[in-house]
């Protein structure tokens, strides 16, 4: 996903995109963009920056009421049109469903979401013992990261593991 459609500015259909490429304006440098179901294409021209947001015209879309519906979707781009990630860097998508492991072999639950809320990436772990389990994607704290074995060591920070929540125990069982 690099982005979500926000609120439409002005009534020539202008809309404003939330942008989670690095740099907000290379949004249009990936070409198409498309639905989550991938049932729409947009073609996207990027004409401005307001609030930490891109303002965009979309193909086809010319008045306010048309951009007012698009309101919410998320955009995304086909995988083969991104650039492979540098070293020790990950696209979040990839990130996501993997196996979590303390440094010693504990089971923490699967990476369910990233969240980058502008210190740096955060990690939701779900589906373990430890009920609503946020962790710093960071070096110390993530010090291995295996595509290819579907699997992440997590070093937590001391104190950020409490004791196993009991129901989450009953859940998983």
């Amino acid at each position: 996903m690099l982005g979500t459609i926000g609120a439409p500015r002005g009534i020539k259909g202008d809309i404003r995109i939330k942008s989670f490429t690095e740099d907000p304006r290379d949004l249009a440098a990936y070409g198409s963009l498309w639905s989550a179901d991938g049932s729409r294409e947009f073609t996207i021209k990027v004409v401005g920056e307001a609030k930490g947001q891109v303002i965009a015209r979309i193909k086809g879309v010319a008045d306010r009421n048309a951009a007012e519906a698009l309101k919410g979707t998320d955009l995304y781009v086909s995988r083969d049109v991104l650039p492979p990630p540098e070293e020790d860097a990950f696209y979040h998508v990839d990130l996501i469903g993997l196996r979590v492991e303390t440094t010693e072999g504990a089971f923490l639950g699967e990476v369910r979401a990233v969240f980058d809320h502008g210190a740096g990436d955060v990690l939701d772990i779900g589906g373990g013992p430890h009920k609503g389990l946020m962790v710093p994607f960071t070096r110390d704290a993530v010090p291995e990261v295996d595509l290819a074995g579907g699997k992440m060591i997590v070093d937590p920070p001391e104190g950020l593991l409490e004791p196993p929540d009991e129901e989450a125990k009953r859940e998983e069982a």
